[in-house]
């Protein structure tokens, strides 16, 4: 089996990037191993795809409770969506190859106990649930039991539901658990998309939390890893190739900025830590400090006028002032000279 790096990147305190496949193959293996590749060259760690066939997710029937009412896939059937959308099986041993070839991981999403059983087969380092998959327990269960990581998104689910795929995992001996926030809307709008709920979650759940995002952009995905997000999901698709997941996807250009930015955002929220960094240590000079700015002979009094806080920072701190005030000098102190207690008589 080959290693999988998720949890080797979040000890590191990296940002571990998956690059969503889905149906963005457009129905062509060739596109499927470029978009590896693209993803790759554009800083992915992962590659996901789903596993499935039409009929592990649905039937073929053709009343209202399978036909789709709105959004994005309006008007279609879920039976020839998902005939439409799905990643043939054979493909997935060379896509795997690829993924390794390039240096980034393989991963999937199951979407039945054959699908799991198939996966295991092939080798896969960890396993996916996708969020309409949250409350599919048994499912959770099965693939938790193998003892690869578990990525679980939660959109559309209770803090109830999410808790109740959790202990399906810790039922199943696997503490290797990591939840992603995701909100199910495609694309995302960016008020719908709570990612304050991503702290909340690691303290309520107790494992890493990251971020499946469909909104549009990166912004969304630069805000959840301020928020903590340890993990980035995004869509991701090849120019000119239209699929039933492109509207809401990244081209690679944008992929690779959002890879960078997310990295960057990473870094820009490390934290608390209130040491000095070697830049502002040597700014310090900088800062405000006691100075003579008048001459002061010695034994003459010192005031606000032979006294003041003034830039650069070679002299006592501003908070003596009321110390200073009021004191004699010691010695002659000439005009811009920095103030010392042993100044003071």
């Amino acid at each position: 089996m080959s290693a999988f790096h998720l949890f080797e990147k979040i000890r590191q305190g990296e940002v571990y990037v998956i690059a969503e496949m889905s149906a963005n193959h457009g129905g062509r293996l060739e596109n499927a191993l470029e978009v590896v590749r693209r993803a790759a060259a554009a800083g992915a760690d992962c590659v996901k795809i789903q596993t499935y066939t039409a009929d592990t997710l649905t039937i073929d029937c053709d009343n209202a409770y399978f036909r789709i009412h709105g959004g994005l896939w309006d008007g279609y059937k879920l039976y020839d969506l998902y005939r439409e959308a799905g990643t043939p099986y054979e493909w997935h041993a060379r896509i795997k190859e690829e993924c390794e070839k390039c240096g980034v991981d393989f991963l999937s999403t199951p979407f039945d106990k054959g699908a799991v059983d198939f996966l295991e087969e092939l080798g896969t380092g960890a396993y996916k649930i996708a969020s309409f998959e949250l409350v599919d327990l048994p499912l959770i269960s099965y693939a938790a039991s193998k003892g690869r990581p578990m990525i679980i998104s939660t959109g559309m689910a209770t803090p109830e539901e999410i808790g109740e795929a959790v202990e399906a995992c810790r039922k199943a001996g696997n503490e290797q658990i990591v939840l992603l926030k995701c909100c199910s809307e495609y694309p995302a709008p960016w008020e719908d998309m709570h990612l304050g709920n991503i702290p909340d979650m690691r303290q309520r759940f107790g494992v890493p939390v990251g971020l499946s995002d469909h909104s549009e952009g990166s912004l969304g995905a630069v805000v959840g890893v301020s928020l903590g997000a340890c993990v980035v999901e995004k869509h991701v698709k090849l120019a000119g190739v239209e699929s039933a997941d492109s509207a809401f996807s990244m081209e690679m250009e944008d992929f690779a900025r959002m890879t960078a930015d997310v990295r960057s955002a990473k870094r820009i929220a490390q934290g608390p830590d209130y040491t000095l960094t070697k830049g502002e240590a040597a700014s310090t000079v900088f800062r405000r400090s006691l100075f003579a700015v008048k001459d002061i002979r010695k034994g003459e009094t010192l005031t606000e006028e032979n006294v003041r806080s003034i830039r650069p920072g070679n002299g006592l701190k501003p908070k003596y002032l009321g110390d200073v005030l009021g004191k004699t000098a010691a010695e002659d102190i000439p005009f811009g000279t920095p103030l010392n207690m042993n100044m003071l008589g």
